[in-house]
């Protein structure tokens, strides 16, 4: 009888709680509406969208989080949280590469939230042409993989777009075997990204060596094929499974188990600072010996950190290549402006592709 007394009292406990946070959220929604008008009536083209602001917020309750939560939950909680309080402000829809159930869409909704209007398209490039041409608020594509690498189309994709990088997401890859039976071991072919046929490539070598691996443009494409084809398994997101109808065999089949990828919020805004900071630069040097050191020669006596290097040939002339480099620190930030200052004397062309909050996991 104790027991159930004390469950008792502890389920009361729990509905008066739900009715305080209740409450608690709609005083906050309150107070984004009243943000709204104040925003408003200063300016009728105000930006809603702050990802510094919600940045520092994330910072703050994983900071004074006191458990039993883990601080990756209680972002979650939060992040959905400021999404439906945006939502009452401004009405945003964002592209991503699609269709639905690619782990680009899954990154965008851990970054914005449920309280978002999403649009799939089928390119890296599209994603680019929807934001540039105003039909979409923002943009979620993907950069580089910690298995795999760099993405080079979308680092393409900025040396001739006007857009800026407004933030990023780290989200871990869990690659998920699917088909259509239980006998997945007969499966004669295995649909994928090329990705995530590179990201499986031990596990796929020892427990499916005889199938033919089929890059596709997306795990979801792969899911829709594998559903219309009985003797296909595909790799993905446990979304693209329940999506197109296909049953998971295997959990967590990549090679690294820290598997992650980052991608990039991109949009015409400029960030402002939140105190943990990245700043992503393009760079064209001038084919002469020691470019790349003159190029990270003002970084490092300015004590700007970089964290990222990577290079593609330049689309003007033979055998000259353009660096991408992401630095810590804002773009504000003294030191980085000093480098900055020093590096546009030594190059032939550097742009500032964004400052940005460091990714909050």
């Amino acid at each position: 009888m104790a027991g159930n007394i004390d469950l008792k009292a502890l389920r009361e406990r729990i509905d008066t709680l739900d009715d305080q946070v209740l409450q608690l959220l709609s005083e906050r929604a309150r107070c984004a509406e009243q943000v709204a008008h104040a925003k408003l009536a200063e300016d009728p083209k105000a930006v809603f969208y702050r990802p510094e602001r919600e940045a520092q917020i994330l910072r703050r309750m994983q900071a004074n989080n006191p458990g039993p939560l883990r601080n990756e939950q209680v972002s979650r909680l939060y992040r959905e949280i400021i999404s439906a309080c945006l939502a009452l402000e401004e009405s945003m829809k964002i592209a991503y590469l699609g269709p639905a159930g690619t782990f680009t869409q899954e990154a965008t909704f851990k970054h914005f939230g449920n309280g978002i209007a999403t649009f799939s398209v089928d390119s890296i490039s599209q994603v680019f042409r929807e934001v540039e041409a105003g039909r979409v608020r923002y943009g979620v594509v993907p950069i580089e993989n910690s298995t795999e690498g760099v993405i080079t189309h979308t680092l393409d994709m900025f040396m001739q777009s006007p857009l800026r990088i407004c933030g990023e997401i780290m989200l871990r890859i869990n690659q998920t075997l699917m088909c259509k039976h239980a006998e997945w071991k007969s499966a004669a072919k295995i649909y994928s990204h090329q990705q995530s046929l590179a990201q499986c490539r031990y596990w796929l070598d020892k427990n499916l060596p005889h199938a033919e691996r089929i890059a596709v443009s997306s795990n979801a494409e792969a899911a829709r094929l594998s559903a219309l084809d009985p003797e296909s398994v595909a790799i993905g997101s446990q979304q693209a499974a329940a999506i197109y109808g296909l049953e998971v065999v295997q959990q967590n089949i990549e090679d690294q188990p820290n598997n992650t990828t980052r991608f990039l919020v991109i949009g015409d805004q400029v960030v402002a600072p939140s105190g943990k900071d990245k700043t992503s630069i393009l760079v064209s040097a001038p084919n002469r010996p020691g470019s790349l050191y003159h190029l990270l020669q003002p970084l490092a006596e300015n004590g700007v950190d970089m964290s990222r290097i990577e290079s593609r040939p330049s689309r003007n002339m033979n055998w000259e290549y353009v660096f991408f480099v992401d630095v810590q620190g804002h773009e504000t930030n003294p030191n980085v402006q000093k480098a900055l200052e020093v590096l546009r004397d030594e190059v032939d062309l550097l742009k500032v592709l964004g400052s940005y909050p460091v990714a909050v996991m």
